[in-house]
């Protein structure tokens, strides 16, 4: 049995967990939690009526959040010849292209994002593996597969982030920190709920957000309206 520390304890007590709480009043309500000794990433966690062992009912999709994510993102890039001068520009943290993938290969995964030039996926193929289940490996359905690298990286760094549906039907996107004013962090949430329903699949029958939650990572979450009784309206 998992035992929380007093603190999350007393947040778990301060707030009626059986309610559904609009978008706006939770994030009141998480402004008002004990703080702990690091900036919380604050996430929107859902449960989607999907049929997630159907492909044509994954979720997946990128979406730009107004006031970033609060989180340095260490971006690599996939590139050759005078197309890596513009990653580097772009501020790239890791640039090149053979050479990287074998140090990916002898085990090193020191970035959080990965975007690609198409003429570099026949090669980058090879790490499936690896960065598969990591959730790294770049897709052009997400935009990290591009010939406009540049545009892709700047994105990136300026607080675009990736979410794709779990096999239970789970889907988690983190929508800022602990640190970030209420509004600020409304003004990401809001963004993120409207582009997961948005992403919603035409063969997904009923209702689409079936369950979703805020939280931040050392904090209970709080249950939301759910996307039908407006979520993000308010």
């Amino acid at each position: 049995m998992k035992h929380h520390s007093k603190r999350y304890e007393a947040c778990f007590k301060s707030f009626n967990r059986l309610k559904h709480y609009p978008l706006s009043e939770a994030i009141q309500l998480l402004s008002q939690f004990a703080k702990t000794k690091f900036d919380e990433t604050v996430s929107l966690d859902f449960q989607l009526g999907i049929r997630p062992d159907q492909s044509n009912e994954l979720v997946r999709g990128t979406v730009a959040l107004p006031h970033g994510t609060g989180k340095k993102v260490r971006v690599l890039c996939f590139v050759k010849g005078e197309a890596q001068k513009a990653a580097s520009d772009a501020q790239a943290d890791y640039v090149g292209a053979d050479d990287l993938i074998n140090k990916i290969n002898g085990g090193w995964l020191e970035f959080d994002a990965i975007v690609a030039h198409p003429d570099m996926m026949r090669d980058i193929s090879k790490l499936g593996k690896v960065l598969g289940p990591r959730g790294l490996m770049p897709s052009p359905k997400t935009g990290t597969v591009t010939a406009d690298v540049a545009k892709a990286i700047r994105e990136i760094k300026a607080g675009r982030v990736e979410f794709k549906s779990d096999k239970t039907g789970g889907l988690h996107v983190r929508c800022g920190k602990r640190s970030f004013t209420s509004a600020a962090l409304f003004e990401n949430a809001k963004i993120a709920v409207k582009a997961i329903v948005d992403a919603k699949p035409q063969s997904s029958k009923g209702d689409f957000i079936r369950r979703a939650y805020l939280a931040a990572s050392g904090s209970p979450g709080i249950r939301l309206k759910s996307a039908a009784m407006g979520v993000y309206e308010n």
